[in-house]
């Protein structure tokens, strides 16, 4: 009996047209065509002899069967990459694209410093950075490893604290000269504020006001740490910022300086991923990372 077959290829295309939901991005993402993924999709579809998408003009979507066939499909590629990684010289060099989701200000002001490191460390390791954290998911597998606030409170994941790090009031030198210096909490609420948009934190851990004074009501808000940093710089008013970020600025001085927020930096990744050798070398460089500049989070002199 003559039966279609299909190869590894063919799940990698079903893999990514059902994590993009589009052909076009899909193509993108393999380095290859929109016509090519289309036949890929159409001849596994016929050797499986079910249909795995629906088409509609918004992209495809997983039928019912499309989706459990994800979980076996998914099981494959962990396997292939573990072999891929195993056979590589024979040794434990690592190689692969590794997705991490990071907050804007860990990423922009402390990983990125350190990516020619991990290039040096892990040449064969493509490194993927994104920072709308908040779109990220890791349950569809949309990232590898996470840097994130809040860890998950169920699900199938890993997590383990990566560091504490410590949040102050800064302000410009130019807005103190301009301005009172506040010398209670209270003070600050005849003082521009800059934070947050209230309904668009995506993560407890950004909503801190209330923690310094709950009548505080911002006269500028943005999504953007780099947005509030810019704002803050230019002297339109104070603005919590994380200390690893504030230092980098000579010019923002530290607003009643004994008012410290705590809070914490988790690594997440799902338990399929945990022991990928690729992954886990990405989690061990931001573990030594932020070990080796455990001083630039924390004021430890206060600590």
């Amino acid at each position: 009996m003559n039966r279609t077959q299909f190869t590894w290829d063919d799940l990698q295309f079903f893999l990514a047209v059902a994590r993009t939901g589009q052909l076009s991005t899909a193509a993108r993402q393999l380095r290859s065509s929109h016509p090519t993924v289309l036949r890929r999709i159409d001849r596994l579809e016929f050797a499986l002899k079910v249909k795995l998408f629906e088409r509609n003009p918004r992209g495809y979507v997983l039928t019912p069967i499309g989706h459990r066939f994800v979980e076996t499909a998914e099981k494959v590629e962990l396997e292939a990459a573990r072999l891929q990684d195993e056979a590589a010289d024979g040794s434990a060099l690592q190689r692969g694209v590794v997705r991490l989701s990071a907050p804007e200000g860990f990423s922009n002001f402390f990983f990125s410093h350190h990516l020619t490191a991990l290039a040096a460390l892990h040449p064969a390791i493509a490194l993927e950075l994104v920072t709308i954290q908040q779109i990220m998911s890791l349950s569809r597998k949309e990232a590898d490893l996470a840097v994130v606030l809040d860890p998950p409170k169920a699900g199938p994941y890993h997590h383990e604290l990566l560091t504490q790090y410590q949040l102050s009031i800064y302000a410009s030198e130019a807005y103190l000269l301009a301005h009172d210096m506040p010398e209670t909490p209270e003070d600050l609420l005849n003082h521009a504020f800059i934070g947050y948009i209230q309904d668009m934190i995506f993560a407890p851990g950004l909503d801190y006001l209330d923690d310094i004074h709950k009548r505080i009501r911002p006269a500028f808000q943005s999504s953007s740490i780099f947005a509030q940093l810019t704002a803050t710089l230019n002297g339109l008013g104070v603005c919590v910022l994380p200390k690893f970020i504030a230092e980098q600025y000579p010019q923002l001085k530290p607003v009643l300086p004994d008012l410290l927020l705590d809070r914490h930096y988790w690594i997440v990744c799902h338990n399929d991923l945990l022991h990928v050798p690729r992954v886990r070398s990405v989690m061990q460089f931001l573990r030594m990372s932020v070990q080796d500049n455990r001083a630039r989070f924390l004021h430890l002199d206060r600590t």
